[in-house]
């Protein structure tokens, strides 16, 4: 299979409004979404107690249900995950603070050992209290909008402004649709994820700084060329290197959700998200930016060669 495109003239920039009406929908959709049905925090923001546990053969999923229920503990969310072995217990917030959240630990081990018959292997236990939930939800917000700003002067410095607006509106963009995709489909939104979202920004920003680095050589090198064709000589120059990352790096990503365990599965799903978001918005949405963003042209290089010629 030839993956090389930089004798490619695909024309991107002749569908580029498509582009924008697409993401533009989405982004609408991620924002409807978001009001509509909002995250389905994980503990971590919500607080509350999470029970990893590993059971016999011989013991029924409703087995251990029927013997929560009887705590009155409010919520109990449980599921198997990997083997029909592998249990994993949620249980609300807890009113009376963090010593409260601490006793429904041993409460639960207690009901479980003494109905079970002491056939239970305790993995993992977390627990995480109101006050320290706050907190990591307006740290992870703080991380995210610090990560856009930092490569927001990044760019600046590196480029032009006009360089830095593009990369930024796409990197907003990326984030929205990936916030969109977990109000959506409900997955767990938990620490993991804001890492995976970080990770995003970062891929991201990575594939948009090779589309403009080729840009800016070729605003030296064509003079002549309109935008349109500038644009679209880029994007195919740089395409090839596109595609291979992102499919080598989902290959990886595929692995580690199929056998990576349900610990890992929101952050490899978001990172997949992220990867295929992050190259489509790389071509389709920061590269046509400079279009309407009037990037200006280096006349005063002095290796500057007019191809056209």
């Amino acid at each position: 299979m030839n993956l090389d495109f930089s004798s490619k003239n695909i024309s991107f920039l002749k569908i580029h409004i498509i582009g924008f009406v697409l993401s533009s929908l989405l982004i609408i959709g991620s924002i409807i979404s978001f009001f509509s049905f909002g995250l389905n925090f994980g503990i971590d923001f919500k607080g509350g107690t999470l029970i990893e546990i590993e059971i016999k053969e011989d013991v029924d999923i409703s087995q251990i249900r029927s013997a929560l229920n009887d705590l009155s503990l409010g919520d109990i969310q449980i599921q198997e995950f990997g083997s029909k072995n592998d249990i994993l217990i949620r249980i609300e917030q807890q009113s009376g603070g963090d010593k409260i959240q601490q006793n429904v630990v041993e409460i639960v081990k207690n009901k479980l050992d003494s109905d079970l018959n002491s056939s239970v292997n305790y993995r993992r236990t977390e627990v995480v209290g109101p006050k320290v939930s706050g907190e990591l939800i307006q740290a992870g917000m703080f991380a995210i909008v610090l990560a856009v700003f930092a490569m927001l002067l990044y760019i600046w410095f590196r480029f032009e402004w006009q360089f830095s607006l593009g990369a930024v509106l796409a990197l907003v963009h990326d984030v929205i649709l990936t916030i969109g995709i977990f109000c959506i489909t409900q997955l767990e939104f938990n620490l993991p994820i804001i890492a995976a979202i970080l990770t995003i920004v970062g891929y991201s920003m990575n594939d948009t700084v090779v589309v403009y680095d080729r840009v800016r050589e070729n605003l030296r090198k064509h003079r002549s060329l309109k935008i349109d064709q500038l644009l679209d000589l880029s994007i195919n120059e740089t395409l090839s290197r596109t595609i291979i990352t992102s499919i080598t790096t989902l290959l990886a990503l595929l692995s580690l959700y199929i056998f990576g365990g349900s610990v890992i599965k929101g952050f490899t799903f978001a990172m997949i998200w992220g990867v295929l978001v992050g190259t489509y918005s790389s071509i389709f949405v920061a590269a046509p930016l400079l279009k309407y963003l009037d990037v200006k042209r280096d006349w005063t290089s002095t290796s500057a060669v007019d191809s056209t010629k």
